[in-house]
């Protein structure tokens, strides 16, 4: 199977070339021809057993075709448990359980085990540079972390991410680079973006990128989506519906492909935080990207969403869109009531990310909805001791990854959100 650019001035490109670069030449962001049709329910045993059936298809003719089914063993080598939550029908993705604690670990160990396979050992170094809004960067750092060809420069927006995340973001040393920008994250984004589409640069140096605009991240992402929809329809015989919290839409649109491979999956429901340039433009809105806000919900502080590029790609028009996605905006206040009241009305201590979600999912509740909703819990609430500790009036124990990395010493370098300041760093 080939991909082609959201932009449309790409050539087709196979799946191989298409991981390498990140971002298409013409600055679109690569999706499949065609989405590939799977049995559903899938019978496997495990998530990475899910994985190699979502993934396989899309590497067919892929050098990495024979070891695939090892590299998702190795990838998915921890589970995402679907828990019941206090209610009938309310369910949680649990997506912490990686060594950073947040859903990103589960594709960025696929896209490092992917690049190194496809890497010849004589080949130069590789740049991996990814702008996070607080969970990626960390997620990139620990999957590539001593991986020999390999070396990570992180962009996070200074001072807009929660202590534990910038320290998960600079604690590693050896190949990987922290730089905090003097910006938001979409000024990080901008300077990735900008870097991956100058030619001349990445003739100097070979540049990669781990974003969510990767499609090395958007693929393996629908696997986690896939297993839980099966498991979920084979013991109930009805589709699980989501609510995923979402500010750069790349676990979103994970969802969604795994949806329109044909897996249960019934509706797609959108949490954000006060950036509410999605839930303006479901509302009904002409698209508009909006100047980024600071939330508790930080890791979603996203005005402008790259992967809404992929969603309009896949829909003939607004209004096919608008009717197969729907957008719901939480803010501050909402997050720290939902956190408060979380351990009595679901049992669970949530993060203020899945906070969202769980606001959402009370709203539906409230509405009569009764069908099963599955919360995605997109990181694990240690990561933000301190909004989340003062709310529920207890600490809250790290798992012992996180706990591991807080062990050790952490620093980042400043940088200007200047691009001329970028270049000269990945040249230096």
């Amino acid at each position: 199977m080939n991909f082609q650019s959201t932009r449309g001035r790409t050539p087709p490109t196979a799946i191989d070339a298409a991981l390498s670069a990140g971002l298409a030449p013409d600055g679109g962001l690569y999706v499949p021809e065609r989405f590939a049709t799977l049995a559903q329910p899938l019978d496997t045993d495990s998530l990475a057993d899910t994985a190699h059936a979502v993934l396989a298809p899309y590497f067919e003719h892929s050098a990495l075709e024979p070891d695939l089914a090892e590299i998702c063993a190795r990838a998915y080598s921890f589970d995402a448990p679907l828990r019941p939550l206090a209610q009938a029908d309310d369910w949680l993705l649990e997506l912490f359980h990686g060594p950073t604690a947040a859903f990103k670990d589960y594709a960025a160990r696929f896209l490092a085990e992917a690049l190194a396979g496809l890497k010849a050992p004589s080949e130069a170094a590789t740049t991996i540079l990814v702008a996070t809004s607080g969970d990626t960067g960390a997620a990139v750092a620990a999957a590539f972390h001593r991986r020999p060809g390999f070396e990570v420069v992180i962009l996070y927006p200074d001072g807009r991410v929660s202590p534990r995340q910038a320290h998960g973001l600079g604690c590693w040393g050896d190949n990987v680079r922290a730089l905090r920008v003097d910006g938001d994250f979409d000024a990080c984004q901008r300077l990735a973006k900008q870097a991956l589409s100058d030619e001349r640069l990445r003739a100097l140096r070979p540049l990669s990128s781990a974003n969510s605009i990767s499609l090395g991240r958007l693929l393996p992402q629908a696997a986690y989506y896939a297993h839980a929809a099966s498991r979920h329809y084979a013991q109930r015989g009805e589709p699980l519906n989501f609510i995923v919290p979402t500010g750069n839409l790349g676990n979103a649109c994970a969802a969604f492909v795994a949806r329109r491979m044909g897996l249960p999956i019934g509706e797609l429901r959108l949490a954000t935080n006060a950036n509410d340039t999605l839930p303006r433009y479901f509302g009904g809105a002409d698209y508009a990207a909006q100047p980024t806000r600071a939330t508790l919900a930080n890791a979603m502080d996203v005005g402008a969403p790259s992967n809404f590029e992929r969603l309009r790609h896949w829909h003939r028009d607004d209004a096919q869109l608008r009717a197969a996605i729907r957008a719901d905006g939480v803010d501050d206040a909402t997050i720290v009531d939902t956190i408060r009241a979380a351990p009595q009305r679901h049992g669970i201590v949530p993060c203020p990310h899945t906070a969202t979600g769980l606001h959402v999912l009370e709203t539906l509740r409230a509405q009569g909805d009764e069908r099963p909703w599955a919360v995605v819990a997109t990181a694990h609430p240690a990561k933000f001791d301190s909004i989340v500790e003062p709310l529920i009036g207890h600490a809250v124990e790290p798992p012992p990854a996180l706990a591991e990395s807080l062990a050790r010493p952490a620093s980042a370098e400043p940088m200007a959100a200047d691009y001329a300041a970028l270049r000269a760093r990945l040249l230096a």
